[in-house]
């Protein structure tokens, strides 16, 4: 009922209103004003009734609104509401009117501060992906049949069991290593970094799957510290990221090799099923046998076509084909050989006309002499330079001559000379 809907005679007149005429033109009058604000508050006197509907307050230093949140509504919370948790309340309000009290009728509600935690994950996830810690060309594949399996996790969550329980169904003959790290609180992200770094220094698995089970944003958050970012990323073994529930998220599933969206999930990812390989190679082993036997088969039926003596037949023509060849060969070989041998012949033979002609015993044998002339005498009387008479200028009257012949030799003197032009009017 709102104020303008009263009598006229109840507006001017100075007759009170009743508890329910105020209350109601509260209620109507906040309703209307405030069908739906955001409140920052503290939960404190938080109870849920048997009908499921949470009731609450919110406080802050100086104030205390009432608060409602019904059952329907709850199913959608991501976290339980506790007393001292700080949340940021949507909803509208409204009067109760049975205490005559104003409350916030909560539709969502989410922890405050949420908007802050996630952009401080953002801002780091840009960062590493600057550096390339997320780059695919980084991600090592995970082994088709690991031996040993290392897990970085709580000893005592489901999280560890139910991994434990998915590899030894997959595969009862991998190894199992739990390495025990804390992964809530303010030591957790030093503890899981400091497991990943011991896993590799040792050598101690060929897969590693580090995780959790499900939780708040900040429950999740060691797992989106740099230490453990940085440790993943400089791992040597393959590691496997499984943060939570599907819904929930780390940066850790950014730098690994491969995120699951469970832990379970992950046990999957990281063995094969034993069975399915069994079944694989039995099908590879009966195709392969398949393939031989037809292979035999087909060679059996090519040779089954051909006798012994089509075979010697076959062997005999391409041996005498092969010898025909051969002899060619021979021949091309023997009749370049004895051309060129005619060839060297020929030279040779025509050298030896051309020295026989140079030769000065040839010339003599042909009538022609050589005179030598003793040009100088010793003290002994014997002559110790000859020279070669090659001109009747060079004698004189009286001079001593030797004369060689082709054959045998004579000493002259010389009578008389005549010049060359003398001695050709007289040819």
């Amino acid at each position: 009922m709102q104020f303008d809907d009263l009598p006229k005679d109840l507006k001017s007149s100075p007759a009170p209103l009743t508890v329910s005429q105020i209350t109601s033109l509260i209620k109507d009058d906040l309703e209307n004003k405030y069908p739906d604000i955001t409140v920052e508050g503290e939960i404190s006197n938080c109870k849920t009734a048997a009908s499921g509907h949470f009731y609450f307050s919110l406080k802050d230093e100086q104030s205390v609104l009432q608060a409602v949140m019904f059952r329907r509504d709850m199913l959608s919370l991501s976290f339980v509401p506790k007393d001292g948790m700080k949340v940021w309340a949507r909803g509208g309000i409204s009067v109760y009117a049975g205490r005559g009290q104003y409350q916030l009728i909560t539709r969502s509600m989410k922890k405050a501060g949420l908007g802050d935690i996630l952009a401080m994950l953002e801002e780091r996830k840009q960062r590493f992906a600057k550096e390339g810690l997320f780059d695919e060309s980084k991600k090592k594949p995970i082994p088709l049949l690991p031996s040993r399996i290392a897990v970085v996790t709580s000893p005592t969550g489901a999280a560890v069991r139910d991994v434990i329980r998915v590899l030894h169904r997959r595969n009862p003959k991998v190894d199992i290593l739990v390495l025990p790290a804390l992964v809530q609180g303010d030591d957790a992200a030093t503890s899981i970094a400091a497991r990943i770094r011991q896993a590799n220094l040792w050598n101690l698995a060929d897969v590693l799957i580090v995780g959790r089970g499900g939780g708040s944003i900040e429950d999740l958050l060691p797992f989106s510290e740099e230490i453990v970012v940085r440790a993943i990323a400089e791992s040597n073994i393959p590691v496997i990221s499984a943060v939570g529930h599907e819904t929930d998220w780390a940066l850790s599933d950014y730098v690994a090799d491969i995120r699951a969206p469970t832990p379970s999930a992950a046990a999957e990812m990281a063995c094969s099923d034993i069975e399915l390989v069994y079944k694989e190679l039995t099908h590879f082993e009966t195709m392969l046998t398949q393939s031989m036997k037809q292979t035999l088969a087909h060679a059996r039926q090519r040779l089954s076509a051909v006798s012994p003596r089509t075979m010697e037949g076959i062997f005999v023509r391409r041996h005498l084909s092969l010898v025909q060849q051969f002899d060619t060969a021979i021949e091309t070989i023997r009749h370049g050989m004895q051309k060129k041998m005619d060839g060297y012949h020929n030279r040779l033979a025509l050298a030896s006309s051309a020295v026989e002609l140079s030769n000065p015993r040839a010339i003599m044998k042909r009538g022609f002499s050589v005179v030598e002339k003793h040009s100088r005498t010793s003290a002994g009387g014997q002559n110790d330079v000859s020279e070669i008479i090659r001109s009747a200028r060079t004698l004189t009257t009286g001079d001593e001559v030797h004369i060689l012949f082709y054959e045998g030799e004579a000493d002259a003197s010389i009578r008389g000379t005549a010049p060359d032009a003398d001695r050709s009017n007289e040819q």
